[in-house]
């Protein structure tokens, strides 16, 4: 019998749930994808899927101050997506299960196939870091920036 933190994929529409019958499996599954919901750590994640990186890498590739990129590389860390391992002064940070690799593909897939209704989806707020970067476009073409819903 399988339990809460077994490995067993059960595929849908064969009679049995797919997600843990108490709340606290639910709960951490649910923690598993609040850790996915930021762009930020998105874009970091898939920078680390071909190689390890260190933290002036990572910076140079989001544009983001280094104490913001540590604080995300932090949470991805804590979370088991990527590892650190320290070289000297540097710290170098890969991701450490290859079936990451294989849900960023899917979510790119899934987000690719629902990509209108997702652009349509008022029930969540666009991340701030969306708003600000539409709001500089939008200034640029001479237009008066939107105002966007506030986060949830």
């Amino acid at each position: 019998m399988a339990t809460e933190h077994s490995t067993t994929i059960v595929q849908p529409g064969r009679g049995r749930a797919l997600l843990p019958a108490r709340d606290a499996g639910v709960e951490r599954i649910a923690k598993f994808f609040r850790a996915l919901g930021d762009p930020t750590r998105l874009r970091l994640l898939e920078f680390l899927l071909d190689a390890e990186h260190t933290v002036s890498e990572c910076v140079e590739l989001v544009g983001l101050s280094q104490s913001r990129v540590s604080t995300h590389l932090a949470c991805l860390t804590d979370c088991g997506y990527v590892a650190a391992r320290r070289e000297g002064r540097f710290t170098y940070y890969r991701v450490t299960d290859p079936r990451v690799a294989e849900l960023v593909f899917l979510a790119h897939a899934l987000a690719a196939d629902n990509a209108t209704a997702l652009e349509a989806c008022m029930r969540i707020a666009p991340s701030p870091e969306s708003v600000v970067t539409s709001a500089a476009s939008e200034g640029r073409r001479g237009r008066s920036p939107g105002v966007r819903g506030a986060r949830s």
